[in-house]
């Protein structure tokens, strides 16, 4: 094996090896290994933050910014943040989960088949039908009308992450919903009852709510924890901390835009794209990669680019220390914007 190609893992050679011995620790924001570890329990704190954080503040907003975010938490109004796509506007929710004490971010991803549905809960009628059916067929459990089988009724409900964010604290929880940009023409405006009367109801549970000891039922969250909910109906005592994300590819109705906090962010500058390589890579790793740093917001004035590409470009640059340092860093730096 030449010099030049020592640094590949997978050689193309049809030939088995060893060589996955010599693969090296993930990048901070590709680690799963933390889901078992702690109270947030997915490592999403990490890897958005970046696991020297204790080196570097990797979110330090400028003036408007932090205005913009504290006018959301005072008016308990969403927070609509748009940018391009790597400035922060996801990490800006879990900082503010994580300098605020306020738990596990709950993330609701959108795609353009989500609907409003999906954030608040999920019904399995076909799971409890089949159950039903089989304890029929056995002779024992609890069937048909009887009390046990409707308060049974809540082991087939799940709160989706938007419902969960509404049940009833004394502390907001922070919820991201992601990239709202890619949803279909409705959700939007589907979204703004919710938003700004912060309840929903359950109606498989308001139709048995009398038939229920108190009128409650056990249900799943989004974090698989049990809650009780009682009369069929999720409402909050404290609103959630809502940040609603866009890339900018479609422009919101007016009813969505009046209920929102709107914040743009801006292209990020050297000083800031160094603390978020330190904040994830640690010191030398920043200092290693300031010409990449350069280059990239160079680049980025006239092509649309990521500071997740620059971070996989550092990373591996580093860790792999290939002889074409450059050339590899522009393939794996490509603008997002070129025609197809």
């Amino acid at each position: 094996m030449t010099e030049s190609s020592e640094w590949l893992i997978y050689r193309g050679a049809g030939e088995p090896h060893d060589g996955m011995s010599r693969l090296p620790p993930p990048p901070p924001w590709r680690d799963f290994t933390g889901r078992d570890a702690g109270d947030a329990g997915d490592g999403s704190q990490d890897r958005r933050l970046g696991g020297y954080r204790h080196l570097a503040e990797l979110h330090r907003p400028g003036a408007e910014e932090l205005e913009m975010i504290n006018a959301a938490l005072y008016l308990r109004r969403p927070l609509l943040v748009t940018g391009s796509p790597g400035a922060g506007k996801s990490t800006l929710a879990h900082s503010v989960a994580f300098e605020l004490g306020l738990g596990k971010v709950l993330r609701w991803s959108i795609v353009s088949r989500s609907a409003l549905q999906d954030g608040l809960y999920h019904y399995d009628a076909i799971a409890r039908l089949q159950d039903v059916q089989i304890a029929a067929r056995g002779g024992d459990g609890a069937v048909g009308g009887s009390p046990d089988a409707m308060e049974a009724i809540g082991s087939y409900i799940r709160l989706g992450p938007l419902g969960t964010a509404l049940l009833p604290s004394d502390t907001p929880r922070v919820l991201l919903i992601d990239e709202l940009d890619k949803s279909d023409i409705d959700l939007p405006n589907d979204l703004l009852n919710v938003l700004e009367e912060g309840e929903f109801e359950i109606p498989e549970l308001q139709r048995i709510a009398d038939r229920l000891p108190d009128g409650e039922a056990e249900v799943l969250t989004a974090d698989g924890t049990k809650v009780r909910v009682r009369d069929g109906r999720v409402h909050c005592r404290a609103f959630p901390f809502v940040v609603l994300t866009s890339n900018g590819e479609r422009e919101f109705p007016a009813p969505l835009m009046r209920r929102c906090i709107h914040l743009e962010l801006g292209r990020p500058d050297h000083s800031r794209l160094a603390t978020f390589v330190r904040a994830h890579l640690g010191d030398e790793a920043a200092r290693a990669g300031d010409d990449l740093i350069t280059h990239f917001l160079e680049r980025s004035r006239s092509e649309l680019l990521a500071t997740d590409q620059l971070l996989n470009a550092i990373y591996l640059t580093d860790a792999a220390a290939p002889p074409s340092r450059d050339r590899l860093a522009d393939l794996l730096i490509q603008r997002l914007d070129r025609p197809r």
